[in-house]
């Protein structure tokens, strides 16, 4: 039946069947010759293959309209796993999760990325082994890895990470696949969560901006409904665009900094340093702020609207419907989201502003691994790998 289903009457193949079942709901085999087209003599053979290959799975009887009731199947969310693994400045997320996306079991803890790629990883990596052992018996399918920093896509390798020694061009996918002999795909940290919050909170939106303002300050965009990632992979790098000046800013006309030597997390704590105040990380800046502290209250604001400065082009030049602000220093209540905001709406032409929303990140700490999650599985379940996952079954 596999041969059947890759060669057989002309029409969809058994991986574009497939994605028909993506949306979690059970069908007959006459529901989807209804729904492709084509004749179910046509239909039969291609979902009995990916009955065979595990990708689908019996769902019980539909009602009978006369004689015996059609059997129902549906997408088997459990014909693999994935492993996800989000890395920040600080913190690691670690998962698995089913072929859904759905998170089964998670970790999160600190980390030192400027420790090096291979004590991170294997770190990492022995976390992942302890999460699958927790997990349902299922093969890992793929691992998808966010990193905070540039990332060339296409290999997986970190490029001149600002804020990631010993990364720079390191094969990422090689190191994990020594482990792991699946797919390994290695993207910034910032677009991994632009796909998770996507999927999380905003499903229906096509044209979604992530702005993440912690340690670094970078963008994940998402437009069309497709994530962009740019020729090499370093759409979205916000925090290396020059600040506009503007004669609402405290900063002089010739300070020509770019926006994470303002913005960041390290550099509003710098400021504060500065007037005196016990601040050396975001975490600080969050702690003050929250806490209560005017100065540190007002920094944190002053920071969203040199944010907001850089946003204002990016609205004008993309005009996505939903701006979505997470991070560490997005923790500090409704500072960075107000200033953020005030220059936003200001700047930006009318049109593109008309039903924009500028909101705070609510996915949490599962959006990075959800992403990542996302990442691997547009890559494994495509129509043309869900083909090849047949013809080995």
């Amino acid at each position: 039946m596999v041969d059947a289903a890759r060669a057989g009457a002309p029409g969809m193949g058994a991986g574009e069947v497939f994605q028909i079942f993506r949306d979690g709901r059970a069908r007959t085999k006459a529901e989807i010759a209804t729904l492709t087209g084509l004749a179910r003599s046509t239909v039969a053979p291609r979902m009995d293959a990916l009955l065979a290959a595990g990708l689908l799975k019996p769902a019980g009887e539909a009602v009978s309209t006369g004689g015996r009731p059609p059997a129902r199947v549906a997408f088997n969310a459990l014909a693999g796993l994935v492993l996800a693994i989000d890395l920040g400045a600080t913190h690691a997320t670690v998962a698995v999760a089913d072929l859904s996306g759905s998170i089964l079991v998670s970790t999160t803890h600190g980390v030192d990325i400027a420790a090096g790629p291979e004590p991170v990883l294997d770190q990492v990596l022995a976390e992942g082994v302890e999460l699958l052992r927790r997990a349902p018996d299922a093969p890992l399918v793929g691992v998808g890895i966010g990193v905070p920093g540039p990332v060339e896509h296409s290999t997986g390798m970190p490029t001149n990470p600002p804020i990631m020694p010993g990364w720079d061009r390191f094969n990422v996918p090689a190191y994990v696949q020594r482990l792991f002999a699946v797919p390994v795909l290695v993207d910034n940290d910032v677009n991994i969560l632009a796909l998770g919050e996507q999927a999380l909170s905003w499903p229906g939106v096509q044209d979604l901006v992530f702005v993440k303002v912690a340690t670094g300050i970078g963008a994940g965009i998402i437009s069309g409904g497709a994530l962009q990632r740019g020729a090499r992979g370093s759409a979205g790098d916000l925090g290396h665009v020059q600040v506009p000046y503007s004669h609402d800013s405290p900063r002089p006309p010739e300070d020509e900094r770019d926006l994470e030597a303002i913005a960041s997390g390290p550099a509003i704590a710098a400021e504060l340093r500065n007037d005196g105040m016990d601040a050396i990380s975001a975490a600080d800046v969050v702690r003050l702020a929250r806490s209560g502290d005017a100065a540190a209250g007002a920094a944190v604001r002053q920071a969203g609207r040199e944010v907001g400065e850089v946003l204002a082009t990016v609205v004008n030049l993309l005009n996505p419907r939903v701006i979505v602000i997470g991070g560490a220093v997005a923790h500090a209540g409704e500072h960075l989201l107000a200033g953020v905001r005030e220059v936003v709406y200001r700047r930006s032409i009318p049109l593109a502003t008309q039903h924009l929303a500028v909101v705070q990140s609510q996915a949490g700490e599962t959006a990075g691994v959800l992403g990542a999650t996302i990442m691997v599985t547009q890559q494994v379940l495509s129509s043309e790998a869900v083909e090849e996952w047949v013809a080995r079954a």
